[in-house]
């Protein structure tokens, strides 16, 4: 393997072992708690990310992580050509409301660009990666336990599929369904599924959907590393006004604009 499939291997056995342990906190049925802006956060959040962020200054030593909880407590690092976003559960309402929907996000960011992804989900079982080679459905022989490493030989790869007569769009389960008339109309669109978490991203780089239109707030950390997945993919994600949507946005507080993901 090359260096970029070895550093992804490497980062889907990290993201593995977070998922482990987030699914020993849903099956206690661990409560949340409110951060300081209201949004919710559990025991599983913050020792996932303690555990990635371990196994991320070994992998990567000197490299800064931007990383949701440490974030939302004011550790946020200088960030310059290369970075890593982590949200170590994206999806925590998914999470407490117990429908699978949750993942663990991990992303490499140069020159404001996501070139690698893994994108986790431990309850559904699915894991998918994604570097300048391509995407990959990564399987391995227990989400229990993951072990030490994932034979990246045994993967499916995965490919972005043309848009067709019947386009499937993804709504977020949290946001923005109030308005899916309006998108139907706008993305000329025949069916919807709503859906938590960055699992959006990945279901249209595996050819399962079409379209994902997010109009509103997210953050770098919900969105790098689903990115990274789908342009792996041959898929996009694109500003509204056409830009590529890009990272490292530390002066607006690491908050992307309204975007589009689509397939090929």
């Amino acid at each position: 393997m090359n260096r970029d499939r070895n550093l992804l291997a490497a980062i889907a056995a990290l993201s593995a072992h977070a998922g482990a342990l987030i699914m020993r906190h849903y099956e206690a049925r661990i409560p949340g708690r409110d951060k300081a802006d209201k949004s919710p956060v559990t025991d599983a959040d913050e020792e996932a990310e303690t555990l990635i962020l371990e196994g991320l200054a070994r992998l990567m030593p000197g490299v800064p992580v931007v990383s949701e909880e440490a974030a939302a407590g004011g550790h946020i690092p200088a960030v310059d050509h290369a970075f890593l976003l982590v949200d170590p559960l994206d999806g925590t309402k998914e999470f407490l409301a117990r429908n699978g929907e949750f993942t663990v996000n991990v992303a490499l960011i140069e020159a404001g660009r996501p070139v690698l992804g893994v994108v986790y989900a431990p309850a559904l079982a699915r894991l998918f990666g994604g570097d300048a080679a391509g995407a990959l459905e990564l399987h391995w022989p227990s989400a229990e336990d993951p072990g030490e490493a994932l034979d990246l030989a045994a993967a499916t790869p995965i490919a972005a599929r043309p848009a067709g007569a019947h386009k499937i769009a993804l709504w977020s389960r949290s946001h923005d369904t109030h308005r899916a008339a309006e998108y139907r109309d706008l993305y000329d669109i025949d069916a919807v599924r709503t859906l938590g978490s960055s699992l959006k991203f990945c279901l249209i780089a595996a050819g399962e959907a079409d379209l994902y239109p997010r109009h509103g707030t997210t953050m770098e950390w919900d969105t790098a590393a689903g990115q990274a997945v789908l342009q792996a993919a041959g898929g996009s994600v694109r500003e509204l006004s056409g830009a590529p949507l890009l990272y490292g946005k530390a002066a607006d507080g690491f908050r992307n604009p309204s975007f589009v993901a689509r397939g090929r």
